[in-house]
């Protein structure tokens, strides 16, 4: 195979194996990963060395000796019901003691906070008490609910603890510095400037990441209790508070952080003071950050950052991230929404990394990595069709993976059609409808391809019923951009948007919530829609109970939800259209995950598509010039992919777009490149399938594709490219 494109995760002894894989797989780069080391002979190699180094754990003994230095976060106790028996709170008993430790270093009655939970009251310092991890309450109200908001210092940095526990390592405790300090700032630079020296032979430098980790959180028992991929708690400290202060003029406290349990998840509206914080941390971070690349770049390397682990405050998305100089961005690809977050990045290179990785969760005697592999692949595979990264690579244990031959063979095949997608493509755009698609949310363009998720690529019962549309538009033939209800305020909607999507519960930031009792938000896109724009509502769209109804824009909808305030009123009875353009070519039921209930008909010239249990799940308006859609909910599926993809063309009003490289049989996708003259079929199953492509020219193709096969076509001549 072709050299190039391909990191390989090395590992002492394993010479002979990487030198197989570089004739089998094409690979041209070799890193190491936490846990394994490059010998020399692989050093020797003649590939690109790529070295993983995570600067806040690197040096444990200036860490032991310096704890003052050590990250801190704010934690919130397990709630308490106070009874003439009980008045006592064990802060820790629901925390990981190997992970955190009370911060008792700072004025407690200063830094910490007991709140009423009953009444929402913060409880005077002068009424609670702390000893030994204990903190007593004096004077509290029987039967109210009270938690401790408290400072903790971080013992064992997150990442290393859950690779210790998942890989039953022995090795000491690794402890993460807060270059917040200027004394930490100073010691971190020059460990990077010794680390430089000593690694002559390093290409390039691989930050995992840089210095704060995302929220995670262990329990008791050492097992995972808050994961917020998206949190800044560990960048907190009595200095960033200070420095904060300073700043903004106004002083942050524990709740701000501790958000009544929420720890200020993405799924909630943020408050001003929030997006402060992250604000402030992202200056900071994107400054310091700068001056590591700098120094990386001194030494004549290339400076990349893996895009999760000590991410928080990086945010490739955001406004500050270009200052950094990075020279690319890896990121982990599960699926195709993870695939484009990393794709669609405004910078000079990228790269994923696929999952699974090679530990041994996955690869044990009687585990199926082909079977784990395939269908993340098949998803990542869409995503690249819309937007390729510019590399590939896996991490782990090279010597797990090598036990699986099938393995091995099943990544050369992937490894095959990743690099046929470069050469084919030759780095040109792929067809796309004349019209663009937004996503419309609370965050915007800061949360690209980042929504409806706890933790990247994991299933979440909360979630899968949104994110499945974001699977399905990552390998659709349309430019999407992610705008926010301010970008409207500010800027209006930008006339290359077609079709606008909103998507989530009620009361989520996703969904909107309050932001849809703003009159210049709802009258913005009313009018835009019947000036001929196209929207679609998914799960709780436009949802926030004002004025008398949830959904505001449900005179575009063509549907309300019930929510037992006008129970009293009676709802039409409703017989579902059988034939509409959205439904055409479906089979069977309709998938709509969690979907609702008593969502019922509000404009009598809707139509309703389909009744599960006298709720609506799926319905079209026509409104003005132009159309809404509702849908239930949209979990990922290739008929649901279909379902997504007529609905924007209908709501378009560009019906006839569909059919341009469009493949008859829904489980084949047709990926065209009119600036190479070729095009890519490609079957998303595992099993053989036979199709009909319509192209541009009227013309028609038959094929038939193996299992997981993608096959590259001659738009002239019908030839096929290897």
């Amino acid at each position: 195979m072709d050299k190039g494109r391909f990191t390989l995760p090395g590992e002492t002894g394993m010479e002979e194996v990487i030198a197989d894989l570089v004739e089998r797989w094409g690979v041209d780069a070799v890193r190491d990963s936490d846990g394994t080391s490059l010998s020399q002979d692989i050093l020797d190699m003649g590939l690109q060395i790529y070295s993983t180094l995570c600067l806040v754990r690197e040096d444990n003994e200036w860490a032991k000796q310096h704890p003052q230095y050590r990250q801190q976060i704010y934690l919130m106790s397990a709630p308490l019901i106070v009874t003439s028996k009980v008045n006592t709170i064990d802060i820790m008993a629901d925390f990981f003691a190997d992970q955190f430790v009370p911060n008792i270093d700072v004025d407690i009655k200063k830094y910490w906070q007991v709140v009423n939970r009953t009444t929402g009251e913060i409880v005077p310092s002068a009424h609670w008490s702390y000893a030994e991890g204990i903190v007593t309450l004096e004077q509290a109200e029987q039967f109210h609910k009270y938690t401790v908001s408290f400072l903790a210092y971080q013992i064992w940095e997150p990442v290393s603890m859950y690779n210790h526990i998942t890989n039953n390592w022995t090795e000491e405790h690794r402890l993460p510095l807060d270059v917040r300090y200027p004394e930490a700032q100073e010691q971190v630079l020059k460990v990077l400037k010794d680390w430089l020296a000593k690694h002559p032979k390093t290409d390039i430098v691989r930050f995992t990441t840089f210095f704060y980790n995302f929220d995670l959180i262990f329990n008791k028992e050492g097992k995972e209790k808050q994961v917020n991929w998206f949190g800044y708690l560990s960048c907190v400290s009595p200095l960033a508070l200070d420095q904060f202060e300073q700043a903004y003029g106004y002083r942050l406290t524990a709740e701000d952080f501790v958000d009544q349990g929420r720890y200020n998840t993405p799924f909630k509206n943020p408050t001003p003071r929030y997006l402060d914080w992250m604000e402030f941390n992202q200056k900071f971070i994107a400054g310091y950050a700068k001056q590591c690349v700098d120094m990386v770049h001194d030494f004549g390397k290339k400076a990349i950052m893996f895009f999760g682990d000590h991410w928080a405050g990086t945010e490739p998305y955001g406004k500050y991230f270009s200052e950094i100089g990075l020279d690319a961005v890896v990121g982990a690809a599960g699926d195709g929404v993870t695939t484009r977050m990393i794709a669609d990045i405004p910078i000079k290179d990228t790269e994923a990394r696929f999952y699974p990785y090679f530990f041994p969760d996955v690869f044990f005697e009687g585990g199926d990595p082909v079977g784990e592999s395939m269908p993340i692949w098949i998803k990542c595979r869409r995503a690249l069709m819309r937007k390729s990264v510019g590399r590939m690579g896996y991490g782990g244990y090279l010597s797990l993976a090598y036990q699986f031959p099938n393995f091995i063979d099943h990544v050369t095949e992937i490894a095959a059609q990743f690099k046929g997608i470069h050469a084919n493509a030759e780095g040109t755009q792929p067809y796309k409808a004349s019209f663009k698609v937004a996503i419309l949310n609370t965050w915007g363009y800061i949360r690209s391809w980042q929504t409806h998720q706890v933790a990247h690529s994991l299933w979440n019962q909360r979630c899968y019923s949104y994110i499945g549309a974001l699977e399905s538009l990552a390998g659709l033939p349309f430019d999407i951009e992610f705008i926010s209800f301010d970008d409207i305020r500010q800027h209006g909607i930008d006339p290359s948007i077609g079709v606008i999507i909103n998507a989530g519960d009620v009361h989520t930031s996703w969904s909107g919530d309050d932001h849809w009792s703003d009159p210049k938000v709802v009258v913005t896109l009313r009018e835009w829609v019947h000036q001929g724009g196209g929207f679609i509502g998914i799960g709780d769209p436009t949802a926030y109970e004002h004025q008398g109804g949830l959904f505001q824009l449900a005179d575009i909808l063509g549907v309300q939800k019930e929510m037992g305030f006008t129970a009293s009123v009676n709802k039409p009875k409703v017989t579902p259209v059988k034939e509409h353009f959205i439904t055409e070519d479906l089979e069977g039921d309709i998938d709509y995950g969690e979907g609702m209930t008593m969502i019922y008909q509000a404009e009598t010239g809707a139509e309703i598509l389909d009744v599960q249990d006298k709720s609506c799940n799926l319905a079209v308006n026509s409104v003005g010039d132009g159309r809404g859609v509702y849908i239930a909910g949209l979990p990922y599926s290739i008929q649901n992919t279909r379902l997504l993809s007529r609905a924007i063309f209908w709501a378009a009003h560009q019906e006839n777009q569909l059919y341009s490289w469009f493949s008859v049989n829904p489980n084949v996708e047709c990926h065209a490149y009119p600036e190479t003259g070729r095009f890519c079929a490609v079957n998303n199953t595992a099993e053989t399938q036979k199709t009909t492509i319509l192209m541009e020219n009227d013309m028609r193709l038959e094929l038939e594709l193996n299992g997981m096969e993608s096959v590259w076509l001659d738009m002239n001549s019908m030839r096929a490219y290897i």
